[in-house]
C-alpha cells in the first residue's frame, strides 16, 4: 500500500503550537502516513504560495489544525492561512465527494471551525488525555481502515406476486401440522381422527380437513381406512424443521 500523502495546514500561533504540530506530524509519519509539513519541506527562500498550491493539489488529504487563531485568520483571509483557504475552497471543496479536507480542532473552548469548513465533520484534539482516541480515528480515516465496516445488503426475501393473491397454503399446512403435534402430545394413541385433531386448533373443522388432505398429499401424514391420521417420517422432520416440536 502506498502511504497516503497528507498536507498539514496550520497557523504559526506560537512556538509551543508549532512544536505540537511538529510532534503531531511526526506521529502520523510513524504510523504510516506521508505527512507534509512546512517545518520539514520549506526552507528560507522557497516560494510559499507555490509550495501550498503544489502540495494541496497533489496530496491525498489535507489535515487542517483549527486553533482559535487559525479560525480568525482564515475568516479574515490573512497571511498564509488565507492563501490556503483560497486554494482549498476553489480546488478542493469543489470535489467534496473526495472528502480530502479533514479539520481537527485544537482549542480551549467550544470548538469553532472557519466559515469555509463549517459543513465538515471534525476530530477533536483539544483534550490531550484523549489524544490516542483522536489519533486512532484520524489514522484509520487516512488509511481507509474503518473500525466498523458497513455490512453488505442481503437478498430481498420477498418475490413479486405478479398480481395474484397471496398463497396461504403454507400457513394452513403448518396450522394443521401444529394441531396434529398438539393432539398426539395429549393422546396415548398412534392414530387420531379429524375430530380429535380439530380440538387443538381454532380453525374450522372443514379447513383442518382440507389441510390434512394437503399434508397427506405432501407425504407428511398417512390416513388409514378408518380416516385416522398418523405422522410419517417426513412429517416428523417437518415438525422439527418448522420449530413445532423439538428434536
Amino acid at each position: 500500500m502506498i502511504p497516503p500523502r497528507v498536507f498539514i495546514s496550520y497557523s504559526h500561533d506560537s512556538a509551543e503550537h508549532k512544536g505540537w504540530v511538529l510532534d503531531f506530524a511526526t506521529t502520523l509519519r510513524n504510523r504510516g502516513i506521508d505527512a507534509v509539513l512546512d517545518q520539514w519541506d520549506l526552507k528560507p527562500g522557497d516560494d510559499l504560495p507555490h509550495f501550498m498550491e503544489t502540495e494541496l493539489a497533489k496530496c491525498d488529504f489535507v489535515v487542517i489544525v483549527c486553533t482559535e487563531e487559525y479560525v480568525v485568520k482564515a475568516n479574515a483571509g490573512k497571511g498564509g492561512v488565507g492563501y490556503e483557504k483560497m486554494i482549498a475552497s476553489a480546488s478542493l471543496l469543489s470535489k467534496i465527494d473526495e472528502n480530502k479536507i479533514i479539520p481537527i480542532v485544537r482549542q480551549s473552548d467550544t470548538p469553532v471551525l472557519p466559515t469555509f469548513l463549517q459543513s465538515k465533520l471534525y476530530i477533536n484534539f483539544s483534550n490531550d488525555s484523549d489524544v490516542e482516541y483522536s489519533l486512532d480515528e484520524l489514522v484509520r480515516t487516512l488509511l481507509k481502515a474503518p473500525l466498523y465496516e458497513k455490512p453488505e445488503i442481503g437478498a430481498n426475501p420477498f418475490k413479486p406476486l405478479g398480481g395474484s393473491k397471496p398463497d396461504r397454503t403454507a400457513d394452513g399446512l403448518k396450522a394443521a401440522m401444529s394441531a396434529i403435534a398438539a393432539a398426539f402430545e395429549k393422546s396415548p394413541y398412534d392414530e387420531l381422527d379429524v375430530g380429535t385433531i380439530a380440538k387443538f386448533t381454532n380453525a374450522h373443522r372443514l379447513k383442518i380437513e382440507r389441510y390434512l388432505s394437503l399434508a397427506e398429499s405432501e407425504g407428511l401424514v398417512e390416513c388409514n381406512i378408518l380416516n385416522k391420521y398418523s405422522v410419517t417420517d417426513d412429517g416428523y422432520e417437518y415438525l422439527i424443521n418448522h420449530g413445532i416440536i423439538e428434536a
